[in-house]
Protein backbone atom coordinates (compact mmCIF):
# COMPACT_ATOMS: atom_id res chain seq x y z
CA UNK A 1 0.00 0.00 0.00
CA UNK A 2 1.28 3.42 -0.82
CA UNK A 3 1.86 5.45 2.28
CA UNK A 4 0.62 8.94 1.45
CA UNK A 5 2.13 12.01 2.98
CA UNK A 6 -1.28 13.57 3.49
CA UNK A 7 -3.82 12.98 6.22
CA UNK A 8 -6.55 12.66 3.62
CA UNK A 9 -5.39 9.25 2.51
CA UNK A 10 -4.75 8.08 6.05
CA UNK A 11 -8.34 8.86 6.89
CA UNK A 12 -9.64 6.13 4.62
CA UNK A 13 -7.50 3.42 6.14
CA UNK A 14 -8.30 1.05 9.00
CA UNK A 15 -6.06 -1.27 10.90
CA UNK A 16 -6.73 -4.79 12.16
CA UNK A 17 -6.47 -6.59 15.45
CA UNK A 18 -6.10 -10.11 16.68
CA UNK A 19 -8.88 -12.46 17.74
CA UNK A 20 -8.71 -15.24 20.27
CA UNK A 21 -8.14 -17.95 17.68
CA UNK A 22 -4.88 -18.72 15.94
CA UNK A 23 -3.76 -21.09 13.24
CA UNK A 24 -0.16 -21.83 14.02
CA UNK A 25 2.20 -22.83 11.26
CA UNK A 26 4.04 -25.86 12.62
CA UNK A 27 7.38 -25.15 11.02
CA UNK A 28 7.31 -21.52 12.07
CA UNK A 29 6.21 -22.31 15.60
CA UNK A 30 9.23 -24.54 16.07
CA UNK A 31 11.57 -21.76 15.03
CA UNK A 32 12.21 -18.57 16.80
CA UNK A 33 15.70 -17.61 15.97
CA UNK A 34 18.49 -17.80 18.45
CA UNK A 35 20.35 -14.88 19.94
CA UNK A 36 23.51 -14.65 17.90
CA UNK A 37 23.36 -10.87 17.89
CA UNK A 38 22.84 -10.77 14.15
CA UNK A 39 20.31 -8.43 12.56
CA UNK A 40 18.05 -9.08 9.60
CA UNK A 41 16.26 -6.18 7.95
CA UNK A 42 12.73 -6.51 6.62
CA UNK A 43 11.72 -4.22 3.76
CA UNK A 44 8.10 -4.21 2.66
CA UNK A 45 7.26 -3.01 -0.83
CA UNK A 46 4.07 -2.75 -2.84
CA UNK A 47 3.83 -3.27 -6.59
CA UNK A 48 0.29 -1.94 -6.82
CA UNK A 49 -0.96 -5.21 -8.34
CA UNK A 50 -4.60 -6.03 -7.61
CA UNK A 51 -5.13 -8.49 -4.78
CA UNK A 52 -1.51 -8.34 -3.67
CA UNK A 53 -0.41 -6.34 -0.68
CA UNK A 54 3.25 -5.80 0.17
CA UNK A 55 6.12 -8.13 -0.57
CA UNK A 56 8.35 -8.97 2.39
CA UNK A 57 12.01 -8.65 1.42
CA UNK A 58 14.94 -9.37 3.73
CA UNK A 59 18.55 -8.20 3.72
CA UNK A 60 21.62 -8.32 5.94
CA UNK A 61 22.79 -4.88 4.84
CA UNK A 62 20.65 -1.97 3.68
CA UNK A 63 23.43 0.59 3.36
CA UNK A 64 24.29 -0.33 -0.21
CA UNK A 65 23.28 -2.38 -3.23
CA UNK A 66 19.78 -3.11 -4.46
CA UNK A 67 16.91 -5.52 -3.96
CA UNK A 68 13.86 -6.30 -6.07
CA UNK A 69 10.38 -7.70 -5.66
CA UNK A 70 10.74 -9.60 -8.95
CA UNK A 71 11.13 -13.29 -8.12
CA UNK A 72 12.05 -12.42 -4.57
CA UNK A 73 10.50 -12.14 -1.14
CA UNK A 74 7.27 -13.36 0.40
CA UNK A 75 4.09 -12.30 -1.36
CA UNK A 76 1.21 -11.23 0.88
CA UNK A 77 -2.44 -11.28 -0.13
CA UNK A 78 -5.01 -8.55 0.39
CA UNK A 79 -4.89 -4.88 -0.42
CA UNK A 80 -3.54 -3.06 2.63
CA UNK A 81 -1.03 -4.27 5.23
CA UNK A 82 0.25 -2.63 8.40
CA UNK A 83 3.12 -3.61 10.66
CA UNK A 84 4.40 -3.74 14.20
CA UNK A 85 7.40 -5.48 15.74
CA UNK A 86 7.16 -6.78 19.31
CA UNK A 87 9.12 -9.38 21.29
CA UNK A 88 11.30 -10.02 18.23
CA UNK A 89 8.26 -10.99 16.18
CA UNK A 90 7.10 -9.20 13.03
CA UNK A 91 3.33 -8.78 12.78
CA UNK A 92 1.71 -8.17 9.39
CA UNK A 93 -1.86 -6.95 9.75
CA UNK A 94 -4.33 -7.21 6.90
CA UNK A 95 -7.11 -4.65 6.58
CA UNK A 96 -10.23 -6.55 5.57
CA UNK A 97 -12.07 -3.56 4.04
CA UNK A 98 -15.24 -4.32 5.99
CA UNK A 99 -14.59 -8.07 5.96
CA UNK A 100 -12.68 -10.19 8.48
CA UNK A 101 -8.99 -9.55 8.15
CA UNK A 102 -5.97 -11.55 9.21
CA UNK A 103 -2.73 -11.07 11.06
CA UNK A 104 0.32 -13.08 10.13
CA UNK A 105 3.22 -13.33 12.55
CA UNK A 106 6.76 -13.92 11.35
CA UNK A 107 10.08 -14.49 13.06
CA UNK A 108 13.58 -15.58 12.08
CA UNK A 109 14.90 -19.11 12.27
CA UNK A 110 18.47 -19.90 13.29
CA UNK A 111 19.66 -19.30 9.73
CA UNK A 112 18.08 -15.86 9.66
CA UNK A 113 15.29 -16.85 7.29
CA UNK A 114 11.93 -15.15 7.74
CA UNK A 115 9.34 -17.82 8.54
CA UNK A 116 5.65 -17.74 9.26
CA UNK A 117 4.87 -18.35 12.92
CA UNK A 118 1.07 -18.08 13.04
CA UNK A 119 -2.10 -16.56 11.60
CA UNK A 120 -4.90 -14.80 13.46
CA UNK A 121 -8.45 -13.81 12.71
CA UNK A 122 -8.93 -10.06 12.75
CA UNK A 123 -11.35 -7.21 13.05
CA UNK A 124 -10.93 -3.54 12.31
CA UNK A 125 -9.07 -1.45 14.89
CA UNK A 126 -7.47 1.96 14.79
CA UNK A 127 -4.60 1.81 17.30
CA UNK A 128 -1.94 -0.81 17.93
CA UNK A 129 1.13 -0.34 20.09
CA UNK A 130 3.66 -2.36 22.07
CA UNK A 131 3.13 -2.21 25.85
CA UNK A 132 5.38 -4.32 28.08
CA UNK A 133 5.30 -7.76 26.41
CA UNK A 134 1.89 -7.14 24.86
CA UNK A 135 0.41 -5.52 21.81
CA UNK A 136 -2.43 -3.20 22.77
CA UNK A 137 -5.05 -2.67 20.06
CA UNK A 138 -8.06 -0.37 20.16
CA UNK A 139 -11.18 -0.27 18.02
CA UNK A 140 -12.52 3.29 18.05
CA UNK A 141 -15.94 4.20 16.62
CA UNK A 142 -16.11 7.36 14.53
CA UNK A 143 -19.93 7.56 14.57
CA UNK A 144 -22.90 5.60 15.89
CA UNK A 145 -22.05 3.59 19.01
CA UNK A 146 -19.56 5.38 21.25
CA UNK A 147 -17.87 2.44 22.99
CA UNK A 148 -14.18 1.89 22.18
CA UNK A 149 -12.88 -1.65 22.69
CA UNK A 150 -9.34 -2.35 23.89
CA UNK A 151 -7.57 -5.70 23.52
CA UNK A 152 -4.36 -6.92 25.13
CA UNK A 153 -2.47 -9.54 23.13
CA UNK A 154 0.51 -11.46 24.47
CA UNK A 155 3.10 -10.79 21.77
CA UNK A 156 5.05 -13.96 22.57
CA UNK A 157 2.13 -16.40 22.78
CA UNK A 158 -0.16 -14.59 20.32
CA UNK A 159 -3.17 -14.83 22.62
CA UNK A 160 -5.65 -12.25 23.88
CA UNK A 161 -5.16 -11.88 27.63
CA UNK A 162 -7.64 -9.13 28.46
CA UNK A 163 -10.14 -6.58 27.23
CA UNK A 164 -11.52 -3.23 28.37
CA UNK A 165 -14.00 -0.65 27.11
CA UNK A 166 -14.29 3.13 27.14
CA UNK A 167 -17.29 5.32 26.37
CA UNK A 168 -15.70 7.92 24.09
CA UNK A 169 -18.52 10.44 24.53
CA UNK A 170 -18.14 10.28 28.29
CA UNK A 171 -14.37 10.60 27.92
CA UNK A 172 -14.64 13.75 25.78
CA UNK A 173 -17.26 15.31 28.03
CA UNK A 174 -17.88 18.20 25.65
CA UNK A 175 -20.75 17.04 23.46
CA UNK A 176 -18.39 15.38 20.97
CA UNK A 177 -16.51 12.09 21.25
CA UNK A 178 -12.88 11.14 21.79
CA UNK A 179 -10.98 9.41 19.00
CA UNK A 180 -7.61 8.02 20.06
CA UNK A 181 -4.78 8.88 17.69
CA UNK A 182 -2.42 6.34 19.27
CA UNK A 183 -1.24 4.79 22.54
CA UNK A 184 2.18 5.14 24.18
CA UNK A 185 3.65 3.41 27.20
CA UNK A 186 4.98 6.03 29.62
CA UNK A 187 6.51 4.40 32.67
CA UNK A 188 4.06 1.78 33.90
CA UNK A 189 1.02 3.52 32.40
CA UNK A 190 -0.46 3.93 28.94
CA UNK A 191 -1.02 7.45 27.63
CA UNK A 192 -3.60 7.79 24.86
CA UNK A 193 -3.76 11.15 23.05
CA UNK A 194 -7.10 11.76 21.42
CA UNK A 195 -8.94 14.12 19.10
CA UNK A 196 -12.33 15.54 19.93
CA UNK A 197 -14.56 14.77 16.92
CA UNK A 198 -18.19 15.36 16.01
CA UNK A 199 -18.88 11.76 15.01
CA UNK A 200 -22.23 12.85 13.61
CA UNK A 201 -22.21 10.72 10.47
CA UNK A 202 -21.75 13.80 8.30
CA UNK A 203 -18.55 15.51 9.38
CA UNK A 204 -17.23 12.69 11.55
CA UNK A 205 -13.68 13.97 12.03
CA UNK A 206 -14.64 17.62 12.19
CA UNK A 207 -14.67 19.38 15.55
CA UNK A 208 -15.80 22.54 17.27
CA UNK A 209 -12.85 22.16 19.66
CA UNK A 210 -9.80 22.64 17.40
CA UNK A 211 -7.42 24.32 19.84
CA UNK A 212 -7.06 21.89 22.72
CA UNK A 213 -4.85 18.93 23.59
CA UNK A 214 -5.99 15.85 25.50
CA UNK A 215 -4.19 12.74 26.76
CA UNK A 216 -6.10 10.02 28.59
CA UNK A 217 -3.99 8.20 31.19
CA UNK A 218 -4.75 4.52 31.86
CA UNK A 219 -3.20 2.10 34.30
CA UNK A 220 -1.87 -1.18 32.97
CA UNK A 221 -2.71 -4.00 32.65
CA UNK A 222 -6.18 -3.15 34.01
CA UNK A 223 -6.70 -0.33 31.48
CA UNK A 224 -8.72 1.76 33.90
CA UNK A 225 -8.92 5.49 33.18
CA UNK A 226 -7.07 7.49 35.83
CA UNK A 227 -7.24 11.03 34.47
CA UNK A 228 -7.16 13.23 31.38
CA UNK A 229 -4.28 15.67 30.83
CA UNK A 230 -5.37 18.86 29.08
CA UNK A 231 -3.72 21.88 27.49
CA UNK A 232 -4.74 24.71 25.16
CA UNK A 233 -1.49 25.95 23.62
CA UNK A 234 -1.73 23.77 20.51
CA UNK A 235 -4.12 21.19 19.05
CA UNK A 236 -4.48 17.41 19.46
CA UNK A 237 -1.38 15.21 19.41
CA UNK A 238 -0.63 12.96 16.46
CA UNK A 239 -3.25 12.36 13.80
CA UNK A 240 -5.47 9.62 12.47
CA UNK A 241 -3.35 6.42 12.77
CA UNK A 242 -0.33 8.56 13.64
CA UNK A 243 1.61 8.45 16.89
CA UNK A 244 2.16 11.86 18.43
CA UNK A 245 3.55 11.01 21.89
CA UNK A 246 6.99 9.55 22.63
CA UNK A 247 8.95 8.81 25.80
CA UNK A 248 12.67 9.57 25.82
CA UNK A 249 15.50 7.88 27.70
CA UNK A 250 14.98 10.22 30.68
CA UNK A 251 11.38 9.15 31.15
CA UNK A 252 9.94 12.45 29.90
CA UNK A 253 7.22 12.37 27.24
CA UNK A 254 7.02 14.74 24.27
CA UNK A 255 3.83 15.36 22.32
CA UNK A 256 3.71 16.49 18.67
CA UNK A 257 0.78 18.40 17.21
CA UNK A 258 0.25 19.29 13.57
CA UNK A 259 -2.51 21.72 14.57
CA UNK A 260 -4.63 20.58 11.62
CA UNK A 261 -8.10 20.24 13.16
CA UNK A 262 -10.96 20.89 10.74
CA UNK A 263 -14.68 21.52 10.56
CA UNK A 264 -16.54 20.67 7.35
CA UNK A 265 -13.17 20.05 5.65
CA UNK A 266 -11.88 23.54 6.47
CA UNK A 267 -8.89 23.84 8.76
CA UNK A 268 -9.94 25.65 11.92
CA UNK A 269 -6.90 25.34 14.20
CA UNK A 270 -5.68 28.75 15.26
CA UNK A 271 -2.83 27.53 17.47
CA UNK A 272 0.61 26.65 16.03
CA UNK A 273 2.00 23.23 15.22
CA UNK A 274 4.14 22.54 18.25
CA UNK A 275 5.77 20.15 20.71
CA UNK A 276 4.71 19.93 24.36
CA UNK A 277 6.21 18.03 27.29
CA UNK A 278 5.10 15.87 30.21
CA UNK A 279 7.83 15.51 32.83
CA UNK A 280 8.69 12.09 34.22
CA UNK A 281 6.54 11.16 37.20
CA UNK A 282 3.90 13.81 36.49
CA UNK A 283 0.50 13.74 34.84
CA UNK A 284 0.43 17.35 33.71
CA UNK A 285 1.81 19.24 30.76
CA UNK A 286 4.94 21.21 31.61
CA UNK A 287 3.76 24.81 31.35
CA UNK A 288 7.36 26.03 31.11
CA UNK A 289 7.99 24.06 27.93
CA UNK A 290 6.62 24.93 24.49
CA UNK A 291 8.46 24.27 21.22
CA UNK A 292 6.77 26.26 18.46
CA UNK A 293 7.76 24.16 15.44
CA UNK A 294 5.58 26.12 13.05
CA UNK A 295 7.40 29.33 13.91
CA UNK A 296 10.91 27.84 13.76
CA UNK A 297 10.24 26.02 10.47
CA UNK A 298 9.02 29.13 8.68
CA UNK A 299 5.33 28.30 8.90
CA UNK A 300 5.22 24.55 8.18
CA UNK A 301 3.18 21.97 10.08
CA UNK A 302 4.09 18.51 11.40
CA UNK A 303 2.65 15.52 9.55
CA UNK A 304 4.34 12.59 11.32
CA UNK A 305 7.13 11.92 13.80
CA UNK A 306 9.73 9.22 14.49
CA UNK A 307 12.00 9.12 17.54
CA UNK A 308 15.72 8.62 16.95
CA UNK A 309 17.37 9.01 20.38
CA UNK A 310 18.70 11.54 22.88
CA UNK A 311 15.95 14.04 22.18
CA UNK A 312 16.34 13.93 18.38
CA UNK A 313 13.23 13.34 16.28
CA UNK A 314 12.71 12.91 12.56
CA UNK A 315 9.78 15.02 11.40
CA UNK A 316 7.77 14.62 8.23
CA UNK A 317 6.47 18.10 7.45
CA UNK A 318 3.61 19.08 5.16
CA UNK A 319 5.03 20.76 2.07
CA UNK A 320 2.77 23.82 1.91
CA UNK A 321 3.20 26.60 4.45
CA UNK A 322 0.41 26.66 7.00
CA UNK A 323 -1.46 23.78 5.32
CA UNK A 324 -1.88 20.03 5.71
CA UNK A 325 -1.07 19.50 2.04
CA UNK A 326 1.96 19.47 -0.23
CA UNK A 327 4.85 17.12 -0.99
CA UNK A 328 6.54 16.09 2.23
CA UNK A 329 9.70 17.66 3.61
CA UNK A 330 12.00 16.10 6.22
CA UNK A 331 13.49 17.79 9.27
CA UNK A 332 15.22 17.03 12.55
CA UNK A 333 13.88 18.47 15.80
CA UNK A 334 16.02 18.52 18.94
CA UNK A 335 13.47 18.78 21.73
CA UNK A 336 16.13 19.49 24.36
CA UNK A 337 17.70 22.45 22.55
CA UNK A 338 14.42 23.34 20.77
CA UNK A 339 16.15 23.51 17.40
CA UNK A 340 14.69 22.72 13.99
CA UNK A 341 16.88 21.73 11.03
CA UNK A 342 15.84 20.76 7.52
CA UNK A 343 17.35 17.47 6.34
CA UNK A 344 19.87 17.84 3.53
CA UNK A 345 20.95 15.46 0.76
CA UNK A 346 17.43 14.12 0.20
CA UNK A 347 15.61 14.03 -3.15
CA UNK A 348 13.91 17.25 -4.18
CA UNK A 349 10.52 15.56 -4.53
CA UNK A 350 9.22 12.83 -2.25
CA UNK A 351 6.32 10.76 -3.54
CA UNK A 352 6.01 9.13 -0.12
CA UNK A 353 8.10 8.06 2.85
CA UNK A 354 7.91 5.40 5.54
CA UNK A 355 7.55 7.98 8.28
CA UNK A 356 5.34 5.72 10.41
CA UNK A 357 7.28 2.47 9.92
CA UNK A 358 10.90 3.31 10.59
CA UNK A 359 13.83 2.00 12.60
CA UNK A 360 17.06 3.45 13.96
CA UNK A 361 20.63 2.41 13.27
CA UNK A 362 22.33 0.00 15.68
CA UNK A 363 24.15 2.88 17.40
CA UNK A 364 20.86 4.75 17.85
CA UNK A 365 22.18 7.92 16.24
CA UNK A 366 20.28 7.87 12.95
CA UNK A 367 16.86 7.15 11.53
CA UNK A 368 16.43 4.64 8.71
CA UNK A 369 13.64 5.58 6.34
CA UNK A 370 12.32 4.48 2.97
CA UNK A 371 11.92 7.30 0.47
CA UNK A 372 9.96 6.89 -2.77
CA UNK A 373 10.53 9.38 -5.58
CA UNK A 374 9.62 9.72 -9.26
CA UNK A 375 13.20 8.65 -10.06
CA UNK A 376 13.26 5.55 -7.86
CA UNK A 377 12.97 4.23 -4.32
CA UNK A 378 15.81 4.08 -1.82
CA UNK A 379 16.50 3.48 1.84
CA UNK A 380 18.11 6.49 3.49
CA UNK A 381 19.93 6.91 6.79
CA UNK A 382 19.40 10.32 8.41
CA UNK A 383 21.80 11.44 11.12
CA UNK A 384 19.99 12.97 14.08
CA UNK A 385 22.84 15.34 14.91
CA UNK A 386 23.86 16.63 11.47
CA UNK A 387 20.48 16.23 9.72
CA UNK A 388 22.35 14.85 6.71
CA UNK A 389 20.82 11.97 4.73
CA UNK A 390 22.88 9.17 3.20
CA UNK A 391 21.42 7.08 0.40
CA UNK A 392 21.62 3.31 0.80
CA UNK A 393 19.92 0.33 -0.80
CA UNK A 394 17.72 0.80 -3.85
CA UNK A 395 14.41 -1.06 -3.84
CA UNK A 396 13.20 -2.00 -7.31
CA UNK A 397 9.85 -3.29 -8.47
CA UNK A 398 7.76 -1.57 -5.83
CA UNK A 399 7.41 1.38 -3.48
CA UNK A 400 8.81 1.00 0.03
CA UNK A 401 6.07 0.87 2.66
CA UNK A 402 7.93 -0.14 5.83
CA UNK A 403 11.33 -0.98 7.28
CA UNK A 404 11.81 -3.22 10.31
CA UNK A 405 14.49 -5.42 11.85
CA UNK A 406 14.67 -8.61 13.89
CA UNK A 407 17.49 -10.36 15.75
CA UNK A 408 18.52 -13.99 15.42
Amino acid sequence: MKKSNTLALLAVLAFTTFSCSSDSDKSGSETGGGDTGKTKYIITATTGAAGIADYLLTADDISTGSITTTGNGLEQDGTYRYYITAQNNFFSLLYGQGNPGAVTTYNLNTEGKLVKKSNFQAETVHVFAAVNKDILTIKVPRSGASIASMYKIDAEKSLITGEAQQDTKKLAGNGERAFYSWATQVGDKVYMPYMSIKGDGVDNFGTVNPDSTWVAVYNYPELKLERVIKDNRTSYLGAYFTNGLFQDENGDAYGFSGAIATSNSVMTSTKPSAIVKIKKGTTEFDKTYFFNVQEKSGGYKISATSYISKGKFLLLMYGNVGKNTGAAKLAIADVYAQTFTWVTNVPATLTSATSRYNITTEDGNSAVIGINTPEGNWIYTINGTTAVATRGMKVEGGQITAIAKLKY
